[in-house]
């Protein structure tokens, strides 16, 4: 358990610094009107994450600190959203198409309406 949790926190402070250097380096190349850098990043972390599913069920016997360093840790340092594409793709791939749809729904007007919530309970309390 020590090894994966190992495995967990190095690749996670390497997807963060990835995570860094790839949106200063957006934002510094085409501007900072849009957020490319987030959409980079959450494009790039779902494509590896497909990528290292992909290897995973080929390869089959690959060990669990080595998953655990990327798609724990890497992956969901750089991107969460590669996680939540994942989840998403198991749902279509079960055909739960009403699963998929309330997890779409609920992901994202419950995130954003939760950090609307924290944003203004920390204005009421912190100013």
């Amino acid at each position: 358990m020590m090894t994966q949790i190992m495995a967990v926190a190095v690749g996670g402070a390497i997807g963060a610094v990835g995570r860094f250097l790839l949106v200063s380096a957006m934002g510094r190349w085409i501007g900072h009107g849009f957020p490319y850098g987030t959409l980079s990043v959450n494009i790039l972390g779902s494509l590896a994450m497909g990528l290292l599913v992909a290897l995973l069920a080929a390869k089959g016997a690959i060990p669990i600190e080595v998953r655990a360093f990327f798609a724990v840790g890497f992956l969901g340092a750089f991107t969460t959203f590669s996680t939540f594409s994942l989840d998403m793709i198991t749902l279509i791939e079960r055909q739960n198409w009403e699963g998929a749809l309330g997890y779409l729904l609920a992901s994202v007007f419950l995130s954003i309406g939760a950090l609307f919530c924290g944003l203004r309970l920390g204005r009421l309390v912190f100013s």
